[in-house]
């Protein structure tokens, strides 16, 4: 299925895809089983949300026995770029300085991470140079 066909990702399920992307396949009972607390709707419910997401094209399924084993259609790098810049265009009106900005002035950063931090911008630079 073309990328364009498919939506982007509810929360519920990026926590399935999360998994998944893990553990590359699995069943529903597994997925269900996995994420244990996190949901708080029953087998049946982690089923269904699995059988829209092969029908949104989230998710393909093969047939093993008497169940399905799923498997990602969506890369994780590819559908958290996506995600993220959509949040940074409804959110920063598409600026990455103030997105970094506000991150950075609402949350304790450590020296480690200022300093990572400095060097993935510093990496970036030279790139561009």
């Amino acid at each position: 299925m073309p990328k364009s066909s498919r939506s982007t990702p509810t929360r519920s399920e990026m926590q399935i895809l999360e998994q998944l992307w893990q553990c590359r396949e699995a069943t529903a009972q597994t997925i269900h089983d996995a994420l244990g607390g996190e949901r708080s709707v029953g087998y049946t419910g982690t089923l269904k949300m699995m059988q829209l997401m092969h029908q949104k094209g989230l998710l393909g399924r093969r047939r093993e026995g008497r169940s399905h084993v799923y498997y990602p259609l969506v890369e994780e790098q590819d559908t958290k770029a996506s995600l993220l810049s959509s949040f940074i265009d409804t959110t920063f009106s598409g600026s990455a300085s103030k997105l970094m900005m506000h991150l950075l002035g609402n949350k304790t950063v450590s020296r480690q991470e200022l300093d990572e931090i400095r060097e993935y911008l510093d990496r970036i630079e030279e790139d561009k140079s």
